[in-house]
């Protein structure tokens, strides 16, 4: 009817706007699908929507959960790490103290033992000197023993006589040598 009297009024249609009929047939056309859509697709689309979302969210949230872990290992290395930082220098303490110890004694053994090879070499070299200064006063008094039967022209024959001479002649030759070191 409206094209009938436009043109009857002989007016003409603009191009840019559609016709009246085209309307009608556009939006019978469109509710159909529109229905279709909004029933069957749209709750599907929604569907796959939310579980993006969720495991995204998931993503996100594990994401939050490693870096906060994360960031506890890291503390907890940095623990463990001036842990041992710390048990090494006491180990170097402790080792540092028993090395001192240990020299301490090594030191107090060598010590001991100098003393000790001092004191056998003292006592060997005393026994020594009475050893030499016994045979030196046999040899000695041997010698005197012979000058003296020379010089008398007769054996001495009374060696308890023999042996007392001898003594006391070693005994003034002792006393006269420490009255020259004196």
């Amino acid at each position: 009817m409206t094209l009938v009297r436009a043109a009857a009024d002989g007016a003409t249609h603009n191009p840019l706007l559609p016709h009246t009929y085209d309307l009608v047939w556009g939006v019978v056309a469109f509710l159909p699908f529109l229905y279709v859509m909004l029933r069957y697709v749209m709750p599907k689309f929604r569907t796959v929507l939310d579980e993006r979302s969720e495991t995204i969210q998931q993503g996100i949230d594990e994401a939050e959960e490693a870096r906060v872990s994360l960031a506890r290992a890291r503390q907890d290395a940095e623990a463990i790490r001036e842990e041992g930082h710390r048990e090494a220098a006491e180990i170097r303490t402790r080792a540092n103290d028993e090395a001192s110890r240990i020299i301490a004694e090594a030191k107090q053994q060598a010590v001991l033992e100098a003393q000790r090879i001092d004191e056998v070499a003292r006592a060997q070299i005393n026994a020594e000197r009475e050893a030499a200064l016994k045979s030196l006063r046999t040899d000695v008094g041997g010698l005197a023993t012979e000058l003296a039967e020379k010089i008398v022209g007769e054996q001495l024959r009374d060696q308890d006589l023999t042996n007392r001479v001898i003594d006391r002649f070693l005994d003034d030759l002792e006393n006269e040598l420490a009255m020259q070191e004196a």
